[in-house]
């Protein structure tokens, strides 16, 4: 017997539009795919996910174990862009596990 994967809840700050997400766990690639596909953001991830255009920017609060942490290209890119808070991701380096569960993710308009 396969076991179930857990439903992740979390909410999504849009255009000031509260969306609440609820999503099994690895059912997307990242957080990015998710929100270009539930909430039509045209714009949004145009790099496809390699975390070097900048155009998937959030806000997060509530991430929490490994999520937390920034690697691979993220660093860089939103330094080059001006961000440097710790709360600051790109959403395309998020992937969809419990380490959402709760969070609080807000899109930020370029």
């Amino acid at each position: 017997m396969q076991k179930e994967l857990p439903i992740i809840q979390f909410t999504v700050l849009e255009n000031g539009k509260q969306h609440g997400i609820k999503v099994k766990h690895g059912s997307y690639p990242s957080l990015m795919f998710l929100l270009k596909e539930e909430l039509g953001l045209d714009s949004f991830g145009e790099c496809g996910g390699v975390g070097r255009c900048a155009t998937c920017v959030v806000e997060t609060i509530g991430v929490k174990g490994d999520s937390a942490i920034k690697e691979r290209n993220e660093p860089v890119t939103l330094q080059k862009m001006g961000y440097h808070e710790d709360n600051i991701r790109l959403s395309c380096q998020l992937y969809i596990t419990s380490d959402l569960e709760g969070a609080e993710i807000t899109i930020l308009e370029e």
